[in-house]
């Protein structure tokens, strides 16, 4: 009998090899390619997953971090042809004028491009606001006196603003969404990575459940 169950086993074998065989390929493949995607998404957004843990830190002690803002107030009078290009203007929002718009920028070193201006009968009112800045710049429509002033509050701002996407620019708008995509893939692959590996690792998913428990905890108990 135990000749015929040798044989049986035998015959049986090979038909489970190419299975066994295919799905060991199939694996390894899989493995490949999320390793590659989980490698490239980690090293795109290593730097800028740095850049937001510290100011997620910063930004919960915000009050904790005592900061001197610097004010800088200058003035000037804008030439009389620059003045006249002003004109009788209506538009309560409007750029300024290319021309004026360039002296008044080389004027306070300042970039005004084609930022928007709030017009009145008195005054034309610029707001310049930037990372871990605020400025503003008012033009006397009659007499052209320009008041130009500047608050900065140091670099610890300047990044918490940027880790807000505060007055960075769309540029700084369109790395936050590639940001963004860069870490999902990172986490969704890892998340793969774990069940392909979990088995061998038998605290992978107790730890994934805490990694959801403790914030759902925390939100339902002691955030009202």
């Amino acid at each position: 009998m135990a000749p015929f169950l040798f044989l049986a086993a035998a015959l049986a074998r090979p038909a489970l090899q190419p299975d066994i065989a295919h799905h060991q390929q199939r694996r390894g493949f899989w493995l490949r390619t999320l390793h590659q995607w989980h490698w490239i998404s980690s090293a795109v957004c290593l730097v800028g997953m740095l850049l937001f843990a510290i100011t997620g830190i910063t930004l919960n002690h915000a009050s904790s971090i005592e900061a001197t803002p610097e004010v800088t107030n200058r003035t000037a009078t804008l030439p009389a042809p620059l003045l006249t290009s002003l004109g009788n203007r209506q538009e309560r929002n409007a750029p300024l004028p290319d021309a004026a718009a360039a002296w008044l920028g080389d004027q306070f070193s300042v970039s005004i491009g084609a930022r928007t201006a709030e017009w009145s009968d008195a005054e034309v009112y610029l707001s310049m606001p930037s990372p871990g800045a605020d400025a503003w710049l008012s033009i006397d429509r009659e007499t052209g006196a320009v008041e130009y002033e500047r608050t900065q509050r140091g670099w610890i701002s300047y990044f918490n603003d940027l880790h807000k996407g505060r007055n960075a620019g769309p540029a700084w708008g369109w790395f936050l969404d590639v940001f963004a995509v860069a870490c999902l893939v990172f986490c969704i692959t890892g998340l793969f990575l774990l069940y392909l590996h979990g088995r061998q690792r038998r605290m992978t998913w107790p730890m994934v459940g805490l990694g959801l428990l403790v914030p759902l905890l925390l939100a339902l108990l002691f955030i009202h």
